[in-house]
């Protein structure tokens, strides 16, 4: 019997994966996936944590461009967003799903491609997961398999809150320029335009139901974008708002199947990676008890979801009041692409002088 069983090989799973190998604990760490990173289903624009849970050189090596601002588009009017340093970087996706897969074999724990969890059956004294080709048993359980997370859904935990539909796609051209687009004219989200020096992200973030395609559409010819010339077009759900709950005794949630990301992004990757972190300080496969982790990452991450979801709100109001908000905190920022809070920090309300 296995100490630990990750399900997911992403960078939240492969993370958490390396911090319980690290401690001794024998982890096993099952993908659906013929190889890490693919298929690809989420962009790769992090902030600059990004650097807390990579090496110097493996960093270097994934990065593909520095953004210093935005410009958001309501309609026809424009409103540019700055800082005189780096806000975000860019980053190869895949790249990153493959350097913290490393990590996670390095520290000891086994990494099983092609294992397509379908059912997790919870005992007082052990988890048993059941795959295509195999059963497995450990101690504890992570669901770390994304939005449509087969682990939660085997233990019946609830789901976040709401989903939206995700989809990018990729162009040729070269743009090392350092400003992402944003577009408020897609319903409830936003679209997106990301320069990655030697290509081009394009994305939209609709809600259920909307035509994810027709958005696409709306967005990449806003840019001149002919459709032959987009490419590798991928697709995945976006969850936002946790459950009141994210555990049983020895079940547990981390990342987008938990539902911790950003309401104003829905992007998951270092928030998942912070939970993960917190969950193998907190819970002991020896003798499991989820309720530490379900109190302390709520306190790491609550606030800021919080305020996230208030953003999020933002995209539905008339154009009006998104315009009267974007104008008054439109020029120079300081507030980090991570944490709503900083909203109501000093270096905020010192970029928002008039005479600064």
């Amino acid at each position: 019997m296995k100490d630990v069983i990750i399900v997911g090989a992403g960078p939240v799973g492969s993370q958490l994966a390396k911090r319980y190998a690290e401690q001794g604990l024998e982890v096993t760490v099952l993908e659906r996936s013929e190889e890490v990173g693919r298929p690809l289903a989420c962009s790769g624009h992090v902030s600059p944590d990004i650097q807390n849970f990579l090496s110097k050189e493996d960093f270097e090596e994934i990065h593909q461009n520095s953004i210093v601002g935005a410009r958001f588009h309501s309609g026809e009017k424009e409103y540019r967003f700055y800082r005189d340093e780096t806000v975000s970087n860019v980053i190869d996706r895949v790249g990153l799903d493959k350097k913290k897969a490393e990590e996670a074999r390095e520290a000891g724990a086994e990494i099983i491609l092609e294992e397509t969890v379908e059912d997790v059956i919870e005992s007082s004294e052990s988890v048993r997961v059941e795959t295509e080709n195999d059963t497995y048993k450990a101690s504890i359980v992570a669901g770390c398999d994304g939005a449509s997370s087969t682990v939660r859904d085997a233990v019946d935990l609830p789901e976040p809150d709401h989903f939206y539909q995700g989809i990018l796609c990729f162009t040729d051209e070269e743009d090392d320029s350092d400003f992402v687009d944003v577009l408020l004219d897609v319903p409830k989200f936003f679209g997106w335009r990301i320069p990655r020096g030697d290509s081009v992200e394009y994305g939209v973030g609709v809600p259920k139901g909307e035509n994810t395609m027709k958005w696409l559409d709306e967005v990449t010819s806003k840019f001149d974008v002919e459709e032959e010339d987009r490419r590798n077009i991928c697709a995945g759900a976006i969850p936002i708002e946790p459950p009141e709950s994210v555990s049983t005794n020895r079940v547990f949630l981390v990342g987008d199947a938990a539902g911790q990301t950003k309401p104003f992004t829905g992007g998951g990757i270092l928030y998942g990676m912070r939970a993960a972190d917190i969950a193998a300080e907190t819970i002991d496969p020896e003798d499991p008890d989820t309720g530490d982790y379900e109190e302390a990452w709520r306190e790491e991450l609550g606030s800021d979801i919080f305020l996230g979801k208030f953003i999020e709100k933002m995209y539905s109001m008339p154009w009006t009041v998104q315009r009267l908000g974007m104008w008054f905190f439109q020029g120079e920022i300081g507030v980090h692409m991570d944490r709503p809070t900083t909203l109501l920090s000093r270096k905020q309300l010192k970029a928002m002088l008039p005479w600064r």
